[in-house]
């Protein structure tokens, strides 16, 4: 049965307009450039171990800026490692949470759209290894149901309504790491209220930004809320 929270939701359309929407997410980057400096002023990490999870379709070079940005102030900032995220979701899941627990001391994930939902789940299994997750643009509702991969996915046999299902049978386990989700309402590629996590169980925050899908990756007010959310220290249980 249909997750009542979700029967509205439905799919980014494709279109002419919102490809040009989502391209227009490269201005992004002057504005990025004009923000270098106050961006310099965020707080400094303190040399914990940061892991960069990039979205779908994309590997480590997607993430390029944001790591080198983090590394500035002071984080361990590395990407996944695992080249083009294709998955299978669930294998590298588990590749990661191996990754981590493989560490002397607990990291910090941040992840990009697909990304960002591995790193919950990371999260989610081994919340010992995990000292807390930023997304931005991750879908947690349905799996790619409710994102423009859809059709693609449909049309190579993926079961849409058999991952919404095992993404629900995943929440029976709840989120103990603090994450902040951040979102756009101009998302060309991912329905913004998938971004919106129903559990209303553990330490999750959801931040609005503007921007599009692909502007997310590159956007000075989702870099500085990466490195202000990265520099709090949790709060003891």
């Amino acid at each position: 049965m249909a997750n009542p929270a979700v029967v509205s939701l439905e799919a980014p359309r494709l279109s002419l307009s919102s490809m040009a929407r989502e391209a227009s997410g490269v201005l992004e980057l002057p504005r990025l450039a004009l923000s270098a400096a106050s961006l310099r002023n965020e707080p400094r990490g303190d040399g914990s171990r940061v892991i960069v999870v990039p979205g779908f379709g994309a590997d480590d070079r997607s993430t390029w800026l944001l790591r080198q940005f983090l590394n500035q102030l002071g984080h361990d900032a590395r990407g996944w490692g695992r080249g083009l995220n294709r998955g299978p979701v669930p294998d590298s899941i588990e590749a990661i949470g191996e990754l981590v627990e493989g560490l002397d001391e607990p990291v910090s994930l941040v992840g990009w759209s697909l990304g960002g939902t591995i790193a919950r789940e990371v999260a989610r299994d081994v919340p010992q290894r995990v000292r807390r997750v930023v997304t931005f643009g991750s879908p947690v509702i349905g799996g790619p149901k409710y994102t423009t991969v859809a059709g693609i996915a449909s049309q190579q046999g993926w079961d849409l309504d058999e991952i919404e299902a095992a993404v629900e049978e995943r929440k029976r386990t709840p989120l103990r790491v603090p994450v902040t989700a951040i979102y756009s309402r101009r998302d060309g590629v991912v329905a913004w209220q998938a971004c919106i996590d129903p559990e209303g169980s553990g330490p999750i925050e959801h931040v609005e930004v503007e921007a599009t899908h692909l502007g997310l990756g590159f956007s000075a007010d989702v870099y500085r809320l990466v490195a202000r959310r990265l520099a709090a220290r949790p709060e003891p249980a």
